[in-house]
């Protein structure tokens, strides 16, 4: 766990919060002004808040922008006790929301955060305004969920690597080094901006995982995958039909190569047929790293015309 205050040579200069709503010490960004509308950004594997930090001034001038870290990434806690799948981060989550009392959240989910931010939009969809997904799958109780999973795990390097690495029982051993293989694991995921990859960069990924006690978040997250152990929300018929009156915009890396848009994006304009669909040609699956400008002007032009 990161508990040090660092800016990583002043790239994350934003003020730390912290709540024990969920059951552990929660880490959290919360800029902009009180009364802004909401915006919830939510992070995925083995990222922390830092992924949204060209994200944050752009959208806390209007909006009050907050980025919590999941349950065993960046600065929030890592319990030894606690199981770490999908259900668990949209428990505490829910936690987090309700404790906060926020309303009119826009999502920005990026990898894992999809399946996260829309387990919470089924179980409270009367808190949701709008639904951005930046390379991150929406999940929300698609019959055909489970074949586009293995469709996608069957081609992506990333879940590939996690199912033998299961098979042979070297997925802990290599996860709970993260921190001194983070490069190797971002790039094996789809990272394409090597141009911005410094010492800096690389110790605020690396910091949250400095040893293999911290990593148990990263673990739980693949572990999950290749257990089975994850388990998707399903909405019920009124959370289904409210969510799909929503604004929605999808942003795509083209190049991501740990969620392939053939797979994903259909399940995007199964609830959303009406919401538009940008596609980045050569941007990976960390498209907040490589093209940070680009998705930053696009989030912020789709909050400001509906």
């Amino acid at each position: 766990m990161n508990t040090s205050d660092a800016t990583f040579g002043g790239t994350f200069p934003f003020a730390p919060h912290y709540t024990h709503a969920p059951g552990f010490r929660m880490h959290y960004v919360d800029e902009g002004p009180r009364d802004g509308g909401v915006v919830l950004c939510l992070h995925g594997e083995p990222t922390w808040g830092y992924l949204f930090r060209h994200l944050i001034p752009v959208l806390s001038q209007t909006h009050r922008v907050i980025v919590p870290d999941h349950m065993g990434f960046g600065r929030s806690e890592t319990p030894q006790d606690r199981s770490y799948w999908l259900q668990d981060h949209i428990d505490n989550l829910e936690r987090f929301v309700l404790a906060l009392d926020l309303n009119e959240i826009t999502l920005v989910m990026h990898d894992f955060g999809g399946p996260v931010g829309m387990g919470l939009a089924a179980r409270h969809p009367g808190r949701i305004r709008r639904v951005i997904s930046a390379n991150a799958p929406t999940p929300f109780g698609q019959a055909d969920l489970l074949d586009r999973v293995l469709a996608n795990a069957s081609t992506s390097p990333w879940f590939q690597w996690i199912m033998q690495a299961d098979a042979k029982g070297s997925l802990e051993a290599v996860l709970g080094q993260l921190g001194f293989n983070i490069l190797s694991t971002l790039k094996l995921n789809g990272f394409e901006n090597n141009a911005i990859i410094n010492d800096g960069w690389i110790s605020a990924y690396s910091a949250p995982f400095a040893d293999p006690a911290d990593c148990v978040g990263a673990i739980g997250w693949a572990k999950g995958f290749a257990t089975g152990a994850h388990s998707f929300e399903t909405p019920d018929a009124a959370a289904n039909q409210a969510i799909r009156t929503k604004p929605a915009l999808a942003i795509w890396g083209d190049a991501d190569r740990t969620l392939g848009a053939e797979h994903f994006l259909p399940l995007f304009a199964a609830i959303f047929p009406a919401a538009q669909t940008i596609r980045l040609p050569g941007v990976g699956h960390y498209c907040f790293e490589d093209a940070p400008n680009t998705v930053a002007s696009l989030i912020s032009d789709f909050i400001r015309q509906s």
